[in-house]
This record gives C-alpha cells, sequence and structure tokens, in this order.
C-alpha cells in the first residue's frame, strides 16, 4: 500500500543553502526560526503553546539520492544509513527537536533550529521527557563523536550529482 504524505506547513530559517549549516539542533543553539502552519491546520495547534518544546518531521526536499552507506558528517568511516540521521534515506524524513518560543495565529516562532529554509514540514509532536528521555541508552558508534555536532557544519556530500 502506497501513502502520500502532505506538508502542513513550511519552515523558514536563516540556512539559504546546505552547505555549512547546522546538523543537529545542539550545534544551532540561540538560532530562531519560524513554522507557517497552513490555514487548513490551525486548528492543531490547540494546546501546544504549553509545551517548551516541540519535534518537527519534515522532507528532506533538496535530497535527491537514496543511500543504504553513507560517509556521516560526525565520523569519516562509511556508516549504515539506519545508524545515521544523513538525509539521503529510503524515505528522505528529518526530525529535529525544537524550542518553541512562542505562537501567534499560524506562526510559530521557535529556536535552535537546524533546517534549511523553505522545508515542508510534515507533522508536529510535543516533547514529552517522560515519553521521549530514556535513561539507559547506548549511542553506537556516535557514542565517541555526539559532542562534535555543536561545532561540526554541514557541506554538500548528500545532494547527489
Amino acid at each position: 500500500m502506497k501513502t502520500i504524505f502532505y506538508p502542513i506547513g513550511t519552515i523558514h530559517s536563516p540556512f539559504k543553502k546546505i552547505d555549512n549549516m547546522p546538523i543537529q539542533p545542539s550545534g544551532a543553539a540561540g538560532i530562531k526560526g519560524t513554522i507557517e502552519i497552513d490555514d487548513q491546520h490551525i486548528d492543531g495547534l490547540k494546546d501546544l503553546a504549553g509545551f517548551s518544546h516541540i519535534i518537527l518531521i519534515y522532507h528532506f526536499h533538496k535530497t535527491k539520492v537514496s543511500e543504504l552507506i553513507v560517509t556521516p558528517f560526525l565520523d569519516g568511516g562509511k556508516r549504515g544509513i539506519f545508524s545515521t540521521r544523513a538525509p539521503t534515506r529510503p524515505n528522505p524524513i528529518g526530525l529535529s527537536v525544537v524550542k518553541l518560543l512562542k505562537i501567534k495565529h499560524n506562526i510559530l516562532t521557535i529556536e535552535n533550529i537546524d533546517v534549511l529554509d523553505a522545508t515542508p514540514l510534515l507533522d508536529i509532536k510535543p516533547y514529552v521527557p517522560a515519553f521521549d528521555s530514556p535513561t539507559s541508552v547506548h549511542a553506537g558508534w556516535l557514542e565517541k563523536n555526539k559532542d562534535k555536532a555543536k561545532y561540526v557544519k554541514s557541506d554538500t556530500r548528500f545532494l547527489g550529482n
């Protein structure tokens, strides 16, 4: 069965090109952006203002290729796509946890945004620490590199030819 997803809005950020932008929200501390929710989805924002953080699910709309083995930004080795957050996925879907600053009508002001400007937003979920922060975790190959996300910037390696 084939499912088609449609954007519910657009993410706006100061990042107009992929090269040299943050690769994770931890590397985008203090960077603000907005989300413009389409009019037909405004009612879905009811009660969201009570949350300090939200999870954005979006389409990597500039990704034109799918690769199962990639060289991620935080490591020089070849890794399976499902052990990375690289955009060249079979389904090019991204996820970011951002701080929600305010909501005014259909505009959400957010902070710690690591997303390319004009990215189609597929969904928003509230971030709930009791649900979303397991206490006993292992980060695989990223264990030794996880702090690099605060300063490593993207490049064009995942745009394809």
